[in-house]
């Protein structure tokens, strides 16, 4: 174990460039690497890639990922080949030359990593099992497999088959989300009868929690919106919507108003779509006004808040959207909509569905998270069965408790007053009563005339209609979905109105709109920025300029907790750049030259480091890389290579112990004989040919040692 250990925390450092593994990472490796199946529960952003990236490097041969989006395998894809890991993808959007030759690759043994979609490895298998040297089977997105998952797909029932084609390969199945039933379907589906359960904490404390039920109307909520991206600047987001027009209108009321947005949906083309999101992770559009249609291929790591205008089905779908914002570990806001319109809407699609009962249980659920007045954090992880003992200290309800108030007179005015019109209104019109409107509606049908009608004028209707919530919350009423969702007095309603009980409520203050006209955000105000902020901006810009030259994500170059770390150390030389987290040996010698340069001209200094190119051969020499391995991961000749050992002998970087490891001694020995039989004049290359970089060494360490014996 010590030595899987060690070797799986070299592979860490060396390819993502960091130190250790975060909690039960190594306990699934271990798990695989003996050739048992594991289902992996961690949250977005905790990781899990890792789990089988690890051991795919540990093992012979190659590791099939089954992936559900195209775009996911690409990002997925063009992360590790940034990291200097060979992987490749299979599907339709390639020629099906290309996707042979990637077939080949792996049969040659010249791939660790195969993405494809469980409908194109269904179709490939039965000619790869016999053939083709598979060392784990990683089925990603695993409660896709289940029909309980949020978002099931009847193509990854079918891979339960694999078990059949590879019984002695490891299976890892693994999902941010996934209920105890969705579980247990997902072990039964994929035949995983032994394997063993491993759940991260869902915990994410850096993502802060927050729910709005005062903001109900389209014009409210672009209210609050406009206040919540002035405090996000030029920052990436998304705002989840239920229905396609709303994300249409949103987007263009916000590029009005100077944002860079843009709205995605399944009614789109999928050229569009596809043009949307490729400008969404190359950070050219900042907030994107989304169905869920948007999202599971997304793997970009610098998404700063989502924002919910309606509240989601379930918490499985909150908790994974929510999850898509501060995936490198940075601090992201999240801010969901409530309101009683959401809960009418979501149960009508909840009637309608083949799983009514259940899903009907899940939206109960969202709504006690919604209307929730202890720690929303508390209550989410709750919700997956993981203990937490103590307030969170960043959602809403723990920044501002709520008061209790005794609720029992409101409750008993509201009640009455559907008493008195037989049952037969919804919220919008029981506030209109109770606030005296007098509404063509309300006149029409007599409702000015009853003994409650104007009880409530003394608050407005977002107060009014906050109260009216927790009174459903409380099961003082409920609605009645198949009559027009009017409000029912439960038998605990008709005891508060009788007096037989009394209530608390937590108190609502009515929240005065401080929202601000929006003003596009433009490169000029880095006038007014700190030193750190114009140093996050340029190499920001920097990250985009590479990103586009090598036709990947921005974040797959360096993430923004990388770059805060540089923007942190203010790294002017490679050794110093070598220190940060987070950066393995491919991006550290493909990328430290421009972000050095960067911070060395914010700091005065000349951009160019004199001594980049020794700097990095020297680190790799620690690293334990000989001379050949070196010219080749740095892609120049051997006698530049030599020339920088050479520099190292004579500045005694490299102790005289140590200089065997780049020439044998009988070869330093020939080539000094050769040197005094000469004279110093005979030609290194004529003479040793490829090894001519031996002598480069040999005369330095002759120095070395002339000026030791003097």
């Amino acid at each position: 174990m010590i030595d899987l250990q060690k070797s799986a925390l070299s592979l860490l450092k060396r390819f993502f460039g960091y130190d250790s593994f975060r909690p039960i990472q190594f306990d699934v490796i271990q798990e695989v690497m003996s050739g048992r199946d594991a289902l992996v529960l961690m949250p977005t952003g905790g990781g899990k890639s890792i789990c089988y990236q690890i051991p795919a490097l540990l093992r012979d041969g190659c590791t099939i990922v089954i992936s559900p989006l195209l775009a996911l395998m690409k990002d997925q894809v063009d992360g590790l080949r940034a990291n200097g890991i060979p992987a490749a993808a299979i599907n339709s959007m390639q020629r099906e030359a290309t996707n042979r030759e990637i077939i080949e690759k792996v049969h040659e043994g010249k791939v660790k990593l195969l993405y494809i979609s469980p409908e194109r490895l269904l179709s490939e298998v039965s000619m790869w099992s016999s053939t083709m040297n598979i060392s784990m089977i990683a089925i990603d997105e695993a409660h896709c497999i289940s029909q309980w998952g949020h978002d099931f797909r009847p193509e990854y029932t079918k891979l339960a088959v694999l078990k059949q084609y590879f019984p002695n390969v490891p299976f890892m199945a693994l999902t941010a989300t996934a209920d105890k039933l969705t579980r247990e379907d997902i072990l039964r589906q994929m035949r995983m009868k032994d394997a063993r359960l491993f759940i991260s904490s869902f915990d994410r404390p850096n993502l802060s929690l927050a729910v709005d039920a005062d903001a109900t109307t389209g014009r409210q909520k672009l209210e609050r919106i406009d206040e919540f991206l002035q405090r996000h600047p030029a920052q990436s987001g998304i705002i989840y919507c239920l229905a396609r027009n709303t994300t249409e209108s949103l987007a263009e009321d916000l590029r009005s108003m100077g944002y860079k947005a843009a709205c995605y949906h399944a009614g789109l083309s999928t050229e569009e779509r596809m043009l949307i999101q490729q400008q969404f992770l190359n950070d050219e559009i900042e907030i994107m006004c989304a169905t869920i249609a948007f999202g599971m291929g997304i793997d970009k790591s610098n998404i700063r808040w989502v924002i919910h205008y309606n509240m989601p089905k379930n918490v499985e779908c909150y908790y994974q959207e929510i999850g898509r914002a501060g995936r490198d570990g940075m601090a992201a806001d999240t801010l969901m909509f409530y309101s009683y319109a959401d809960v009418a809407m979501l149960t009508h699609f909840v009637e309608e569905s083949g799983q009514m009962d259940i899903n009907r249980e899940k939206l109960q659920r969202m709504q006690e998270y919604a209307e929730a007045g202890i720690c929303r954090r508390r209550m989410l992880l709750s919700y997956f069965n993981e203990r937490y003992d103590h307030d969170c200290g960043n959602c809403d309800v723990c920044r501002n408790p709520p008061k209790r108030i005794d609720g029992t007179l409101l409750a008993q005015k509201a009640i009455s007053a559907i008493a008195r019109v037989d049952e037969k209104v919804g919220l919008n019109m029981l506030i209109d009563i109770l606030r005296g409107s007098r509404k063509a509606a309300i006149l029409e049908r007599g409702y000015d005339k009853i003994k409650t009608f104007g009880v409530g004028a003394d608050m407005p209707p977002m107060v009014w209609s906050r109260y009216i919530l927790q009174m459903l919350q409380l099961g003082l009423l409920e609605i009645a979905y198949n009559e027009d969702n009017h409000l029912k007095i439960t038998p605990y309603g008709w005891d508060v109105v009788r007096g037989s009980h009394r209530i608390e409520m937590s108190q609502v203050l009515l929240v005065r709109n401080t929202a601000r006209t929006a003003r596009p955000f433009r490169q000029s105000d880095m006038r007014e920025w700190t030193f750190e902020e114009k140093l996050f901006a340029e190499l920001k810009r920097v990250r985009l300029e590479i990103a586009k030259s090598e036709g990947v994500q921005a974040y797959n170059v360096l993430s923004d907790k990388v770059l805060s770390e540089v923007v942190k150390t203010t790294p002017v030389n490679f050794l110093e750049f070598a220190e940060i987290s987070g950066i393995g040996e491919a991006k550290l010698l493909n990328y430290s030259k421009p972000f050095i340069s960067v911070v060395r001209k914010m700091k005065g200094l000349p951009a160019t480091q004199t001594g980049l190119s020794e700097d990095m051969t020297f680190y790799l020499i620690n690293k334990g890389y000989d001379m050949l391995e070196i010219a080749e991961k740095r892609g120049l000749k051997l006698s530049t290579i030599a020339s920088h050992v050479s520099k190292f002998i004579q500045f005694d970087k490299i102790k005289p112990n140590q200089y065997w490891a780049f020439i044998a001694p009988y070869d330093y020995e020939e080539i000094m004989n050769r040197y005094k039989q000469t004279g110093g004049k005979f030609n290194a290359v004529e003479v040793y040919g490829a090894d001519a970089y031996k002598v480069t060494i040999a005369f330095a360490i002759n120095r070395k040692r002339q000026q030791i014996t003097q």
